[in-house]
């Protein structure tokens, strides 16, 4: 479907001639991860005014939007259904306007700009937007999908980074809400911003947002952990916060499987491991500092060092070993890991949370059950073990005979979820939000109530259809 001629050219007169596109929309139209849909157009807004005024006039004339922000997504929120009826909203002519408060230590910037622009223009001044990521997404996408990354365990999550924000309702007047508090600390009622974080666009479309900035770490050690099992991860966890406390800004895990598929697929990665030999687990430790070395002072390096020392001495024996190295590259190794897998086959893959004390046992329970349950499906999880978090990735060869049975993939992915939320409370969706993808299961294991707070909160932002997800 395209959409009327009429249509076109009202929007046209709204956006110019850059601003509406009718053809060469793959690009809007294919997710990151299989996902691909067929779009009536491409809307692309440069102003806040401008989506404003997109927003109101499809509302008034009932063309359903999908708001796109970097389409880096992985649960096909961002793109259109197969419908062909769906028009995309996408921020990508939104990235240029920044407005540095150095003093606040906060940013105001344009929700279609890249992570990596905004980084690299905040590096000069000695500050940056504390959230890591493998991909690069723009930053209105990070916020309504609530990203998370490598270092939150020191910096948190976009929501606790969102000083205020700017957001277009999907309503007759597309009316526009400034929520551009640059306030740490206001507590005169409720915080509205928060409706806006983590809701995958649904309530409103993020156009400008106010960020709290970080230092930029000047001293950085690194290592690679070998922990003595499973049941011992969790130990050295805590072993190494009662030690190295602020210091320690990521402790991410790592799967055998994975970290092969990473040495087999990205030639420029080194085998540290003696003889190449991977262990079954592997952490990726990090300490960081954010001021220069001071004459004196204990170098990083060393701090890490009689910090692993001590753990490596306790009675429990968490640590098996241990493979200082530079940062640099055990980030390399780290950030490969999606890129590997990929290779192996077809990718299922579950982004799930857990109460840090249950991550490891599930990951064992999985590995022990999955040859009976569904033989040949290969393991190939890693994560934000000092959060909670697991990218359960289970790859299937291309030439399994399972990927010939039609319930395959819904009877693992309902097994996965009945095990991880059913059995040991945890979440569905720790930091990937709720795309077409997800919808089932939110509507299988979100309680009537809050489906219904859910619902009357959309009713009264944005009332229109918007977005892929339903939360009704």
């Amino acid at each position: 479907m395209t959409l009327e001629r009429a249509h076109i050219d009202a929007l046209t007169a709204i956006l110019g001639d850059k601003g509406v596109l009718t053809q060469g929309l793959e690009a809007y139209e294919t997710g990151a991860r299989y996902d691909r849909g067929r779009a009536a157009a491409v809307l692309r807004p440069k102003s806040t005014g401008e989506v404003s005024a997109a927003v109101a006039y499809c509302v008034r004339h009932a063309i359903p939007l999908v708001p796109q922000s970097g389409n880096t997504g992985l649960v096909s929120g961002s793109t259109p259904d197969a419908s062909g009826n769906e028009v995309v909203l996408s921020l990508d002519r939104m990235s240029g306007g920044m407005d540095l408060d150095l003093d606040n230590r906060s940013v105001r910037v344009d929700a279609g700009m890249r992570l990596s622009d905004l980084n690299a223009r905040l590096a000069e001044h000695g500050l940056f937007f504390p959230i890591d990521l493998g991909a690069d997404p723009r930053i209105g996408g990070m916020v309504a999908t609530n990203t998370g990354g490598s270092r939150f365990l020191k910096y948190g999550d976009v929501r606790r980074n969102t000083l205020g924000l700017t957001v277009v309702l999907a309503d007759d007047e597309g009316t526009v809400l400034d929520l551009q508090n640059h306030l740490r600390k206001d507590n005169t009622g409720v915080d509205w911003k928060q409706l806006f974080i983590g809701t995958s666009g649904a309530f409103g479309i993020v156009t400008e947002c106010v960020l709290n900035l970080e230092p930029l770490p000047r001293q950085v050690a690194t290592a690679l952990l070998v922990p003595a099992g499973g049941a011992q991860v969790l130990p050295l966890l805590r072993a190494m916060e009662e030690r190295l406390g602020a210091y320690l800004s990521a402790f991410e895990g790592m799967s055998a499987n994975a970290i092969k598929a990473a040495f087999a697929h990205v030639p420029s990665l080194r085998n540290p491991f003696q003889g190449g030999h991977v262990p079954d687990y592997v952490i990726l430790a990090e300490i960081s500092r954010t001021w220069a070395p001071r004459e004196g002072e204990q170098p990083l390096d060393a701090v890490l060092e009689t910090a692993l020392a001590e753990i490596w001495e306790l009675p429990s024996a968490p640590l098996a070993d241990a493979l200082p190295g530079p940062p640099r590259e055990i980030w390399a190794l780290r950030h490969s890991l999606s890129e590997g897998v990929k290779h192996l086959g077809k990718l299922i893959a579950f982004d799930l949370s857990f109460r840090r004390g249950d991550i490891m046992a599930f990951c064992d329970r999985m590995k022990a059950e999955m040859p009976a349950k569904f033989p040949g499906v290969a393991i190939c999880d890693f994560g934000h073990i000092g959060d909670g978090g697991v990218h359960f990735n289970l790859v299937v060869p291309k030439d399994s005979p399972l990927l010939q049975d039609e319930t395959f993939e819904g009877r693992l992915r309902d097994w996965v979820f009945a095990v991880a939320v059913g059995e040991y409370s945890g979440s569905f969706s720790a930091e990937h939000a709720i795309g077409r993808r997800n919808q089932a299961f939110y509507d299988r294991y979100t309680s009537e109530k809050r489906k219904h707070m859910a619902a009357g909160l959309k009713t009264l932002t944005s009332p229109a259809r918007l977005g892929s997800v339903r939360f009704g």
